[in-house]
């Protein structure tokens, strides 16, 4: 039988971002077929792709707020029509923004706009902070991050409007009960963070990732393409994954070998292949 098509993906390009070359890497290293879209593009294009992904940067200098002016453009509608058909969108750092404002996650494009992600709220420090960080994956939840068999990956982080809030008390409860709050951070041995530095910017319940009731459009703010590669990884980080990343020094084919974030999008990409599997059988 001839081998199947690899999925293909979608990384759309606004303005001002700067994470759209290593996303659209880390998703061939996961088996996409990645192409780089740009913002003003024919919409209809996107009908064309299996997965997409918005990636980290400034969008429009972040003016307004983080994401704002992106979550305008008419790309977003052809993209709401493509995540009601079920296929993968994940939004990184910017992207997660961009998913927001637009009404993607929680709800899907709903009136009324149910998270924010606000300025980071740190002990004696304000604005932009970058760091590694662990990510406790949720046990139970209906987005594709619920194949993967390692539930804490650590990952770096790079924002000053990373907090994930909400004007409606109760809400994060309400979504963590439902699975939505896929990845909360964490410390080194998977215990949700309590407090600063592990959760870095103050967000409710140390959500780090949200994902929509279907449970295939994420938002999340640390950045799984710049943790890809074993290479990535810092060699005193804290966990397993420091010590793989010790243990690899100076072997360069080991280096280049996965490192935690891949797993994020090897796990997209098979739900995109078996979104398309059974499209094409019925």
């Amino acid at each position: 039988m001839p081998e199947a098509p690899r999925p293909r993906a979608a990384v759309i390009q606004f303005p001002g971002v700067n994470c759209e070359y290593e996303s659209a890497r880390a998703l061939a290293a996961a088996g996409a077929e990645a192409d780089i879209l740009r913002w003003n593009e024919d919409p209809a294009r996107l009908a064309g792709y299996d997965l997409f992904l918005l990636p980290g940067g400034f969008s429009y200098q972040d003016r307004v707020r983080a994401g704002a002016v992106a979550a305008k453009e008419d790309i977003l509608e052809a993209l709401a029509d493509e995540a009601a058909a079920g296929k993968p969108v994940l939004g990184i750092c910017n992207g997660a923004q961009v998913l927001v404002e637009a009404g993607f996650v929680p709800g899907l494009r709903g009136e009324d706009l149910e998270l924010a992600l606000a300025p980071n709220r740190m002990p004696g420090r304000r604005g932009y902070f970058s760091e590694w960080c662990h990510l406790r994956v949720a046990d139970s939840t209906p987005s594709w991050l619920g194949i993967l068999s390692e539930r804490v990956l650590p990952m770096p982080f790079a924002h000053g409007e990373g907090r994930f809030t909400s004007r409606r008390p109760g809400l994060f409860e309400e979504l963590a009960a439902a699975g939505q709050v896929v990845l909360r951070y964490a410390d080194a041995e998977g215990a949700v963070a309590a407090g600063w530095p592990e959760n870095p910017n103050g967000s409710e319940l140390a959500a780090a990732g949200v994902c929509n009731a279907a449970g295939n459009v994420l938002a999340m703010m640390p950045h799984p393409e710049r943790a890809a590669w074993l290479g990535q990884v810092p060699e005193l980080l804290p966990g397993p994954w420091g010590w793989k990343r010790r243990r690899a020094f100076g072997e360069w084919p080991r280096l280049k070998g996965p490192g935690p974030g891949h797993a994020l999008f090897a796990a997209m990409v098979g739900a995109a292949a078996a979104r398309r599997e059974a499209v094409d059988a019925t």
